[in-house]
């Protein structure tokens, strides 16, 4: 072995150790174990560096070399032999113990100073006899405090007892081949100064989740799963690496190639089980039971719950989700889910790595009965064993479909049944237990609240699609209302003014106007409405026509044109509607002795329609409350959305409706409209949109 192997080495442990006594000094809190910490760290300082000059060849400094590590072994044991104190039960016992320890500690300090520096030449066996009951006294020390301490707090000592594992069993293995052969092996004492320094982050990692030592930290499950995979692959590498030097040392001339081939076999086989679903399921198993209190890191395992119900579109494959996040708690490789549908049965909706498959249970199955009111999780193997476990009910014959079914989780919502998923067989060996069962009955509840909020989602699109259609077939009821109450108005006075030819004339106009806004409402129903751009629509000839629909009505209404030729922008036969909707309603709010009047002018810069009647009126309440909400309206047979309509319409073009009105002495409602001369609109549009901003 060259010099130089074991000067790196040591100095190595050297360097790292001083890190880890400047951060111990640094975050001491008072306390003895974090003193004897840091004092052991730094004694491994000293005695590494003391290696360092002896490997080096620079000096004869065996003897202090020796001397200094019994030193810092004794500082560990008693590092060990305080926090044992604080975690027993017995501190009689503990105490004859430490005092058995400290006296071997210091018969091997005595034997080492009184023998002489001859380790490495011959060594004494009564001295290295008496290093080996040190390392072995420090192992046991070791698992007695893992072993003792309180369960909520054993991760706090886990790096601590794994850091000083490997500083005494390296140490109890090179003086047990020291013992063995009467020899010290300089690869091994060369090695040992890296696994000292290996061990440092360990140390340190129990130090910076513990800076006080007093032993109540936790540490990520990942954490220790990652790592003892970690440890366990390096153990199978190191057991492969010596058998394949075997396999080379006596395979003859052909021992090259047979450790080559070995080696690369054995790695392969290192692969694929890493890469084993079953073999991590059951090593999280193994080290859930032997190494925590709780089977599960419920954080860890919440958000991964979550992540899984929350990712991806909103709704998209929420279903097959729900199975993956509730299958993942206990490492199952797929399932289904059975959801309760409208007609009341439970059929099976979505799938995760299950067969196809179309079944259903009645909702007063047995099953389904018992899901209901006990609300467990079923063990369906255990159910098909032992049914009188489970009140005496069969599994069912429905859920076949799944090979090697395993497990029935409600979905329990508001303490109703919303449906059931069912589970294969996990990958591990998981036992029903009350911890697996609380976390599967809690994962199903907030799975059915996700499922439920997705149906509820689905039924208030549909809802609104219903909605959506029936308020278009109010809008259309609510105009063949208008037409057909226009055309009953012609047939009425038919009898009287039938050979009249202005009444003809005006008769084929209302029947042609009739037909074609009929027309239009079916072609809209058919799906073909598609609604043209505004166009400039001259105010007076529009509502000359709105006029003359109702110019047999009792009161006939009254046109005064005050200005001509004004012009706005929009849809004729919807502007044309909204006038005459409001004309319509002032002549059905005033008896035939009354007058209705309308008149065209412009004001402030803006066209302005004027309906005037001396009816009813209406409240100040109604128009407040109830006069522009749809489906609001004081006739009997009324929709209640015309009104409604005329203000959003004309919102929509800019403008706006203004009402003025007594009960029992008439109303007066004004359209205001922007002009539309020579291409623009005029500034009155402007001033109006800022009034309406402003709300006034």
């Amino acid at each position: 072995m060259p010099v130089t192997v074991g000067t790196a080495s040591y100095a190595a442990a050297a360097a790292a150790f001083l890190f880890l006594s400047v951060l111990l000094v640094l975050s001491w809190r008072g306390r003895l174990a974090g003193l004897l910490l840091a004092a052991g760290a730094f004694a491994t300082v000293i005695w590494a560096a003391a290696a360092v000059w002896v490997a080096a060849g620079m000096g004869s400094g065996m003897r202090a070399t020796e001397s200094l590590e019994v030193l810092r072994s004794t500082i560990w044991v008693a590092l060990l032999l305080v926090l044992l104190g604080y975690s027993s039960a017995r501190p009689g016992k503990l105490r004859i113990a430490a005092a058995g320890v400290l006296a071997l500690c210091a018969a091997a300090l005595a034997l080492t100073l009184a023998v002489g520096p001859a380790l490495a030449a011959r060594p004494d066996a009564t001295v290295i006899f008496t290093r080996l009951a040190l390392a072995l006294a420090g192992l046991v020390l070791v698992e007695q405090l893992y072993r003792n301490v309180n369960s909520q707090q054993r991760w706090g000592v886990k790096f601590l007892c794994l850091g000083l594992g490997a500083v005494f069993a390296c140490d109890f293995y090179l003086y047990s081949d020291a013992l063995l052969f009467r020899r010290v092996d300089p690869d091994v004492w060369a090695a040992r100064g890296i696994v000292n320094a290996l061990a440092v982050p360990l140390l340190a990692i129990a130090t910076a989740r513990n800076p006080a030592l007093a032993l109540d930290v936790a540490i990520s499950r990942r954490f220790v799963f990652h790592s003892t995979a970690m440890l366990g692959a390096a153990a199978y590498l190191i057991v492969m690496a010596l058998a394949g030097y075997y396999v080379r040392y006596f395979g003859g001339e052909w021992g090259a190639v047979l450790q080559v081939t070995f080696m690369f076999g054995a790695v392969m086989l290192l692969a694929a089980i890493l890469f084993s679903g079953t073999l991590r399921a059951r090593l999280r198993v193994f080290l859930s039971k032997n190494f925590f209190s709780y089977r599960y890191d419920y954080r860890e395992e919440w958000l991964r719950f979550t992540r899984t119900l929350s990712e991806g579109e909103p709704g998209a494959q929420l279903r097959e989700r729900s199975i993956q996040a509730i299958a993942g708690l206990v490492d199952s490789p797929g399932g289904t889910l059975w959801l309760t549908q409208e007609s009341g049965e439970i059929e099976l909706v979505a799938r995760w790595n299950a067969p196809p498959a179309k079944s259903s249970l009645p909702p007063d199955s047995p099953f389904v009965r018992l899901m209901q009111s006990r609300q467990w999780v079923v063990d369906l193997g255990e159910c098909a064993a032992h049914p009188e476990i489970y009140d005496g009910v069969a599994v069912p014959d429905a859920l076949g479909p799944m090979p090697l079914a395993w497990l029935a989780i409600p979905l329990i919502l508001h303490e109703r049944l919303l449906g059931f998923v069912v589970l294969a067989r996990s990958q591990a060996r998981i036992s029903l237990d009350w911890e697996v069962n609380d976390l599967l009955k809690t994962a199903g509840r907030q799975a059915a609240s996700y499922l439920a909020q997705l149906e509820a989602a689905r039924a208030l699109l549909v809802a609104r699609q219903f909605e959506s259609f029936n308020r278009m077939s109010a809008f259309v009821v609510h105009d063949l209302k208008n037409l057909v109450a226009q055309l009953s108005l012609l047939l009425s006075n038919a009898e009287r003014h039938r050979h009249e030819p202005a009444f003809q004339e005006d008769m084929i106009g209302t029947v042609a106007h009739s037909v074609e806004k009929m027309s239009r409402l079916l072609f809209q129903l058919r799906g073909g409405y598609t609604l043209e751009p505004p166009v400039p629509v001259t105010l007076d000839e529009m509502v000359e026509q709105a006029v003359s629909m109702r110019s047999a009505s009792k009161p006939a209404p009254a046109l005064e044109l005050r200005d001509r030729g004004m012009c706005v922008v929009a849809h004729r036969v919807r502007l044309e509607r909204v006038v005459g909707h409001l004309i319509q309603n002032a002549v059905d709010a005033t008896p035939p002795e009354g007058s209705v009047s309308v008149r065209v002018l412009r004001q402030n810069g803006s066209a302005l329609i004027e309906i005037a009647d001396t009816g009813c009126g209406m409240s100040e309440r109604f128009m407040r409350e109830r006069l522009f909400k749809p489906f609001e309206s004081t006739k009997a047979a009324g929709m209640g959305i015309g009104t409604y309509e005329a203000q959003q319409y004309v919102r929509e073009l800019g403008g706006r409706i203004e009402v003025e009105s007594r009960e029992a002495q008439g109303t007066v409602f004004r359209v205001r409209l922007p002009l539309h001369v020579a291409g623009r609109v005029e500034e009155g549009q402007a001033d109006m949109g800022a009034e309406l901003a402003e709300g006034r």
